[in-house]
């Protein structure tokens, strides 16, 4: 997905914001009509600011975030804004006589906080305050306890704004409003105002699908009119302490940041910064216009009219803003991975995996929930573009080998049930509570050592059927038991692992039916002493395509998730269309030629036997293509063609030769591994060619290569 052409509208809107925040303290059709400026700058152009806050909460509080460094960074960077402005405006404060007032240090402590050292500044400190706590109820509440919380501050802001002359009138709110007062100017602030906006742009941003654009037009005129016909009879009735808070504003934002996503279209590269800095100059630019019109008389044209003067202001402010945006930009230069300046990338795609899903989940018996094996990143593929993605897309059951992948997914903001799989040193279970991970025990001894801890952990107790690995051994029914009835140790499941599931040889059928049939008669017996058995279950991917018709709570779909089976040459009783999601792909960043007799890479193990033209490609086994295919043993795919590696693998380059093969430049894609089930260069066909299976062949690719996401073709 093309990230700039799919926010365009909102990038677009920022400008329109912008200009709109201007019309409001320009007062734009002043001059020929107060009933009109106060529709338009009143009501119509207060959608600017609650815009603004969205558009952060869109990018900021989604829950899929890596970490709290993104509040941070956030958090930094406007402070930095608001007290270059505060700076900036200190002549203007000082002609308008602000420092003056009376009791000044306290006004100025409230003016930073709260209202903005300048009319205009109060968005700063609100953007900030707005952030974080909208950011935390999101992280400890959710979107439905976060949306009502954050409301519930806005309709008491309400009462203070918009319908304070309700409010004024019942004598406890008019003696907390005017507490409220003493502290803030206004309750459009960062406490009242924000944190609702904040928190409807992450729930957009994390909702799975936009609301459809007919609809979102339908009701934000709807929304947009009640809007309307509320500011006015508002105002009739002279109810407003202040007009910047209504009811209908709410979901009329909703609706037209709806609308917003669904415009594509070109971007421009500057627009986000242009508009910010319009918004902070524009005042300073109203004082050089007022003051240009005096000097050269013509304050009947440039003041006077306040369409003119509104037109001036926007112009120079524009102006300020784009010159301003240009120079910034070229400083802040960011680094970008994409299919043009990758030198070698992994390339997902979603919609594969979508299917996969769906397919898989169509094949599971009645109330049997997929669980999503993401471990070693996501087998490769990228444990946080695959995991937010499943989440999304309803996945509510994840598993992970150790304790800090399963922190990581919950710093990405996945939500459900994460099963730590593998062990986890018991001094970390205060990890495990704080991160609401689900840790696998071990056997019984692990049990009562985390039990010790004193603190309550949910876990899984993992059964020693056969394959003598991890787990309690099936036989020790009484230790079992026990577990079930420690005070820190909450049992939520139960499961065996199925060691040779994959084989369909008639003696490793008869071990994995027997591992079946331990498993369940523990249960049995567990039953029948009166233990309450959690959820269950046995199957991994080929536990599941071999032994599909278990009745078990979920599916452990690790490699099969991936659209891929370990070999190409695997059996499977269930046979779903399975799409592989993964490619492995790089480009030609050299070409020369190499003549007979002349040898390529280390050792001279490849000596020309022709005259030839050789590429090299800037991946290696650096980057998990492995150096046992080395010499002819691997191939790539350039062109259509597929032509041999020759030579040894480097860790960071390897050579093929391009001899035979047409129209090859520098830039030339090149397929390394490719996401096509029946393809040669398959992550199957590629592990057997080195002796390997395709779980080690993709695991190997996650260390430092960038993923690079698409949905389809």
């Amino acid at each position: 997905m093309d990230k700039d052409k799919y926010y365009t509208g909102i990038d677009n809107f920022r400008l329109a914001a912008a200009l709109l925040v201007i019309a409001i303290h320009t007062s734009l059709f002043k001059s020929f009509s107060e009933t009109g400026d106060f529709i338009f700058t009143k009501i119509i152009a207060r959608v600017a600011v609650p815009f603004f806050f969205m558009a952060s909460g869109f990018f900021l509080v989604s829950r899929y975030s890596y970490n709290t460094e993104k509040l941070i960074v956030f958090l930094k960077k406007t402070a930095l804004i608001y007290g270059i402005a505060i700076l900036l405006y200190i002549p203007v404060n000082i002609y308008n006589g602000y420092f003056k007032m009376d009791n000044i240090m306290p006004n100025i402590i409230k003016d930073i906080v709260f209202d903005g050292t300048l009319y205009h500044l109060w968005y700063l400190p609100a953007s900030m305050a707005g952030a974080v706590i909208s950011w935390h109820l999101v992280k400890k509440h959710g979107y439905k306890k976060a949306l009502a919380i954050s409301a519930a501050f806005y309709v008491a802001g309400l009462c203070g704004d918009s319908y304070y002359g309700i409010a004024a009138k019942i004598p406890v709110l008019k003696d907390f409003y005017s507490l409220i007062f003493q502290v803030s100017g206004y309750t459009r602030n960062g406490i009242f105002f924000a944190p609702v906006f904040f928190v409807l742009g992450g729930f957009i941003s994390d909702s799975r699908r936009k609301v459809a654009f007919s609809k979102s037009i339908i009701y934000f005129v709807i929304s947009f009119v009640l809007m309307l016909a509320e500011g006015m009879l508002l105002h009739y009735f002279k109810i407003q302490r202040h007009d910047s808070m209504y009811i209908f504003l709410l979901p009329c934002m909703y609706f037209l940041f709806n609308i917003l996503l669904h415009i594509e279209g070109k971007r421009f590269k500057n627009i986000r910064t242009a508009s910010l800095v319009i918004y902070i100059i524009h005042p300073l630019v109203i004082v050089l216009v007022r003051l240009s019109a005096k000097l050269l008389h013509i304050q009947g044209l440039l003041i006077e009219n306040s369409i003119v003067h509104y037109f001036a202001v926007c112009l120079l402010s524009v102006i300020t803003g784009i010159a301003a945006a240009v120079l910034l930009n070229k400083k802040l230069v960011k680094t970008k991975y994409d299919t043009k300046t990758a030198r070698a990338y992994i390339e997902i795609d979603l919609k594969s995996l979508e299917h996969n899903v769906k397919v898989l989940k169509l094949a599971m018996p009645p109330n049997c929930e997929l669980m999503a094996v993401v471990k070693a990143q996501a087998y490769g593929h990228g444990a946080f573009e695959v995991s937010v993605h499943l989440n999304k897309i309803g996945i509510r059951a994840f598993a992970v080998a150790t304790a800090d992948e399963g922190i990581k997914l919950r710093k990405y903001g996945i939500v459900g049930e994460i099963l730590v799989l593998g062990y986890t040193d018991v001094a970390r279970a205060y990890e495990l509570s704080k991160y609401g991970l689900t840790q696998t025990i071990i056997d019984a001894g692990y049990a009562n050592a985390l039990n010790r801890q004193g603190v309550s952990i949910k876990c899984h107790i993992k059964i020693d059927t056969g394959m003598h690995r991890l787990g309690a051994d099936y036989r020790d029914i009484w230790n079992i038991e026990k577990i079930f009835t420690m005070k820190n140790i909450k049992v939520c499941g139960m499961f065996t692992h199925l060691c040779c599931a994959d084989s369909t040889k008639p003696g490793d059928v008869l071990f994995t039916k027997n591992q079946i049939g331990k498993f369940y008669n523990l249960v049995s017996a567990l039953e029948e002493d009166g233990i309450k058995v959690p959820k269950l279950h046995i199957q991994s991917s080929y536990g599941f395509l071999n032994y599909p018709g278990l009745k078990c709570s979920y599916v452990r779909a690790g490699i099969a998730l991936y659209g891929v089976l370990s070999s190409p040459y695997d059996s499977t009783l269930l046979k779903p269309d399975l799409h592989p999601v993964l490619s492995l792909k790089s480009k030609v960043i050299l070409i020369r030629q190499v003549m007979k007799g002349e040898s390529v890479g280390y050792g001279r193990d490849f000596k020309a036997e022709r005259d030839s033209l050789v590429a090299i490609v800037p991946a290696g086994y650096g980057d998990g293509f492995p150096r046992s295919l080395s010499c002819g043993r691997g191939s790539v795919l350039i062109n259509q063609c597929r032509v041999p590696v020759i030579g040894r693998i480097c860790m960071d380059q390897l050579a093929i030769d391009i001899t035979d093969v047409g129209d090859v430049t520098v830039g030339t894609p090149v397929t390394l591994v490719c996401a096509e089930e029946d393809s040669r260069l398959s992550a199957p066909y590629v592990a057997d060619s080195y002796g390997s299976i395709s779980n080690e062949l993709l695991c190997r690719m996650g260390a430092r290569l960038p993923v690079i996401v698409k949905y389809g073709s």
